[in-house]
């Protein structure tokens, strides 16, 4: 049997990895990624203020796939074939070579089995001016990342000689989600800038599509804190003001300019602030790449939803948001249209956002999108790693591993400054992900397993979790003892 995993991040990776694990010798596990390189995405922001530097983040995966048994191909999947074409029955995947040695050159890989682990499309084009190259910069991968220090560096040096600058970092579309690692790389500026003595000189504005500050994209969260119950919303306000941030909410950047940002509140007013160094996510959306049947008939509406991520076994029947349920959230990430076809981290399509959805009087969705990241990404790339090793050994599917967002916590340490001694960090687990109202009438999430705390041992937790996900990501010694 061939199981082909197009994307290595965090999703994909640790699915090959598994199912090469139970797979061993007698079945073929091809990754296909266009990046030659992996990365833990979660440190990028320390790259963005220059405390590491791009190789501390990545590594080669030729090597660890080689001494896996993995066949790799550096490459971008532009189509998938399910029911093969009309020379064959077999399904397939169309590639472009992204390698030096083959860049350009296109190919095809057949399969049995399909994790689409592709992740997202950084759709800085959703928004006018946004992104890398034009007016922002952007810390969502090692390389924007690297950009984001050159630019903040240059920042640094007119504030030594006196110069006031403007600090902006946020979202940039009305609907872009990822708050998380905005809301880190804002403070790490803020610490860095402590750290120089020049926050005197410095006005920090956090601009977000949320409806409170602290939503996250997952409706925000009651969390226990010293042995009280406090909201994120009081929480990221508190962390703010201690760092002397400003923020705007209920925003959607619709445009950037050279210096400035433009965007229409959630009461309907166009506004704008200016910058001289800006940091804003974008909105994220499915891998350009489409599905075809066996007669060549392009069938990608029946495999993708409309924003390119792929359907899953989810419930994507409209409803009203009162209405919504964890039962609408997939369980094995299954394609409905295909069975022998999986999505799993970013590449699936939610069923619905987690957030209520808001629009603006002239009807601009200003909300931020379902966050499906980090510790969610790598469960659900092992569950369907599992479930297809199980189902091909046995010969029957019985999905006994199910990764529902509804019942599945989730662990994420926020960086709020890189040092030693003075580093600081906030510790936040949620359970679940998705509010269950059913079980958890008051606050939605189990409040005894739901916290909040910030300290210099956040700050250390976050620096061995990097390095131990760099252990585990490389296959050294009992990697797969370590939770995801």
């Amino acid at each position: 049997m061939k199981v082909v995993v197009l994307g290595a991040g965090i999703s994909g990776h640790t699915a090959a990895a598994f199912l090469k694990k139970k797979l061993g010798k007698k079945h073929d596990v091809i990754v296909v990624s266009p990046s030659q390189y992996y990365q833990w995405i979660p440190s990028n922001i320390w790259v963005g203020v220059g405390r590491m530097s791009v190789d501390q983040v990545r590594f080669k995966l030729q090597k660890v796939y080689k001494r896996w048994g993995i066949n790799f191909h550096q490459a971008k999947a532009t189509a998938i074939h399910p029911e093969g074409d009309a020379t064959s029955n077999t399904a397939f995947v169309d590639i472009e070579y992204t390698s030096e040695d083959k860049r350009g050159q296109s190919g095809k890989i057949e399969y049995d089995y399909l994790v689409n682990a592709t992740g997202p499309k950084l759709n800085f084009e959703a928004t006018e001016g946004l992104g890398p190259g034009k007016n922002t910069v952007s810390v969502c991968s090692y390389d924007h990342a690297a950009h984001a220090w050159e630019e903040l560096d240059k920042s640094i040096e007119k504030m030594k000689k006196g110069e006031k600058q403007r600090f902006l970092i946020g979202t940039g579309h009305p609907m872009a989600t990822c708050q998380g690692a905005a809301f880190e790389y804002a403070l790490n500026i803020a610490f860095e800038l402590g750290r120089r003595k020049l926050l005197h000189l410095a006005e920090i504005t956090w601009i977000s599509n949320e409806y409170e500050v602290g939503d996250f994209g997952m409706g925000g969260a009651f969390v226990k804190r010293g042995g009280y119950v406090t909201s994120t919303k009081v929480f990221t306000e508190s962390v703010f003001a201690e760092n002397n941030i400003k923020w705007i909410k209920r925003a959607g950047v619709f445009k950037v300019e050279p210096g400035k940002a433009i965007y229409e509140t959630l009461d309907g007013e166009e506004k704008s602030i200016e910058f001289d160094f800006a940091m804003l996510i974008p909105g994220f959306s499915g891998q350009p790449f489409k599905a075809f049947d066996k007669q060549g008939e392009d069938i990608t509406q029946k495999v993708f939803a409309p924003n390119g991520f792929m359907k899953v076994d989810a419930d994507y029947n409209p409803k009203p948001f009162e209405e919504w349920s964890i039962n609408d959230w997939p369980q094995t990430y299954q394609s409905p249209a295909y069975p022998n076809m999986y999505a799993t981290g970013i590449a699936f399509a939610p069923p619905h956002s987690i957030s209520k959805p808001m629009k603006s009087p002239g009807g601009r969705a200003i909300f931020p999108a379902p966050p499906r990241t980090g510790m969610p990404s790598g469960v659900i790339g092992k569950i369907v790693a599992q479930n297809i090793a199980e189902g091909i050994k046995k010969g029957t599917f019985e999905h006994k591993h199910t990764a529902n967002m509804g019942r599945m916590g989730a662990a994420c340490i926020v960086s709020a400054g890189y040092s030693m001694t003075k580093g600081l960090g906030a510790t936040m687990t949620v359970s679940p992900v998705v509010p269950d109202w059913e079980k958890y009438p008051e606050w939605g999430r189990d409040i005894n397993s739901t916290v909040g705390e910030i300290g210099t041992a956040g700050h250390w937790i976050k620096l061995f979790l990097h390095y131990m996900f760099l252990h585990k990501a490389k296959g050294y010694p009992f990697w797969w003892l370590l939770p995801e």
